[in-house]
């Protein structure tokens, strides 16, 4: 089973934080889509050539684990790890304190794929997807 694994490091900014100085619950998500996206980009399909592809990929599917929270300007490292994706795709996430390792959040979601112009759900994923891992996997 392949598994491609990406991250991408984060400093909490000031307008992610509430009143107690901790990052409010919901951008975890945002910090989940910027790994999201770099670990697409190493197989070469990140957002743009999902939709030049014919596709739409939905989330479908959200967890999340909050373990610690995560403070202003703490400097955090996201890694996507990607689980799934013959049906459909299931990415993984954690979030660490860069400089202690300690976990803080960890998750998941799933997106399938539509057809953009039918708005048909697939039940596997397009042959680009796999053909894209494929080359991805012999670099």
């Amino acid at each position: 089973m392949l598994k491609l694994i990406a991250s991408v490091d984060v400093e909490v900014p000031f307008h992610d934080v509430d009143a107690m100085n901790v990052a409010w619950h919901g951008h975890y998500l945002k910090y989940f889509e910027l790994a999201r996206c770099a670990l697409l980009r190493l197989f070469d399909y990140d957002y743009p050539q999902m939709q030049a592809s014919g596709f739409l990929w939905p989330i479908v599917e959200c967890h999340l684990k909050y373990v610690r929270p995560a403070l202003y300007s703490q400097k955090l490292r996201v890694e996507a790890t990607l689980l799934e994706y013959e049906n459909r795709i299931r990415i993984g996430y954690l979030i660490r304190d860069i400089d202690s390792g300690e976990r803080l959040t960890k998750g998941y979601t799933v997106q399938v794929a539509v057809d953009a112009t039918t708005r048909e759900l697939q039940f596997v994923s397009p042959a680009i997807v796999l053909n894209n891992l494929e080359k991805a996997c012999a670099r």
